[in-house]
């Protein structure tokens, strides 16, 4: 796709030079053969090419007009073409998609600290909408140009392109992106677009999709920091609806924030926070914004259910939290001045992962 882009971008250049070189040959042409001023030439080229056949400047010599037949013969020819080229391109929507393309390519040379979508089907559709929700900068790179459609109207920056080329998602912004998810159809391609992925970014956070049984242990082999097997999933979700349905409710309408007054979130401790190196009591947590600390996870992995009290929190940090929305969104702007939780957890850990953790190597 790509490639059939950049072959017609050069045939638009040759269509523009070719014709700028007729009018200059007529112009010369006239100049030096009927001692016409270069105004007087550049009016006898264009009505000769477009053959509207208006009175001529002054009347032609015998040279004169045999050059005027040449012109004609060569010059009207190649104009007919050309115009039957663009007009082609216009009937078939060519011109408008290289356009775009360009607008899109534009646009994506400033972004940066970014999500990189591969693939629009059913799960990246869903992928998009939440984070459209919480405003999280993002490129989506899809195959299909029939399914983009709704991308263009959302206003998301998208490739119709092969996630799988090196190019594709350089032209993505991979160097200056957050984080990528691999979402295609197909594992195999996930697996690729993995592969090719961490070894443009070694530090790039990497998510896929598994569609069947032993493929994660290549996504992960592959560079993936995590991966969501969508049958296991919703496989284990069903038995929890079975065997919990109540706790599955509520985590469920806590995690989407919709439904009822109570949501989950998690929030990194940033270094400087008035609450580092205090303990959970003393934190104000509770009784400045009414949440619920229900664990913590510390910067080396280590996981603290039901924290005491006393558990003393540190930069770093990673806290599991419950309460209202609206004081998820106090507590997250006193953190890191903004109100988006998600948005201040992404940037906390982006810090987080580059300040504390070595890149990856091969």
């Amino acid at each position: 796709m790509a490639h059939g882009s950049a072959i017609m971008s050069r045939r638009i250049l040759v269509i523009l030079a070719s014709s700028l070189a007729v009018v200059a040959f007529g112009i010369v042409g006239y100049m030096q053969l009927c001692d016409y001023t270069f105004v007087e030439a550049l009016y006898m080229t264009v009505i000769t090419l477009t053959t509207v056949g208006y009175t001529e400047v002054r009347p032609l010599d015998t040279a004169g007009r045999l050059f005027t037949v040449v012109l004609i013969g060569g010059g009207v020819s190649l104009v007919a073409y050309h115009i039957a080229y663009f007009g082609q391109l216009l009937v078939e929507g060519n011109i408008l998609e290289v356009y775009r393309r360009r607008r899109v390519k534009k646009l994506l040379q400033g972004i940066k600290n970014h999500y990189i979508i591969c693939g629009y089907g059913q799960m990246g559709k869903y992928i998009v909408d939440q984070l459209l929700r919480y405003s999280i900068p993002m490129v989506v790179i899809e195959m299909d140009e029939g399914a983009v459609g709704n991308l263009q109207e959302l206003g998301v920056p998208h490739l119709v392109a092969d996630a799988k080329e090196e190019e594709n998602l350089m032209a993505a912004g991979i160097l200056q992106a957050k984080g990528l998810v691999a979402v295609v159809h197909s594992d195999t391609d996930n697996v690729f677009i993995v592969l090719t992925a961490r070894d443009l970014n070694r530090n790039l956070f990497i998510c896929a999709r598994a569609g069947s049984s032993g493929i994660e242990k290549r996504l992960l082999k592959a560079g993936a920091d995590r991966v969501v097997s969508p049958y296991a999933t919703g496989a284990m979700r069903i038995a929890q609806n079975i065997l919990r349905p109540t706790v599955t409710d509520f985590l469920e309408l806590a995690l989407s924030s919709e439904g009822i007054e109570l949501s989950m979130e998690e929030l990194i401790i940033p270094e400087g926070a008035d609450m580092d190196g205090k303990d959970l009591m003393h934190s104000g947590i509770r009784s400045d914004f009414n949440l619920i600390i229900v664990a913590i996870k510390r910067p080396e992995g280590t996981m603290i259910y039901n924290p005491s009290p006393r558990e003393i929190l540190q930069s770093g940090d990673t806290l599991i939290a419950i309460g209202p929305r609206n004081n998820l969104d106090r507590f997250a702007e006193k953190l890191y001045g903004t109100r988006s939780p998600s948005i201040a957890f992404h940037r906390a850990w982006r810090h987080n992962t580059e300040s504390k953790t070595p890149s990856r190597s091969g």
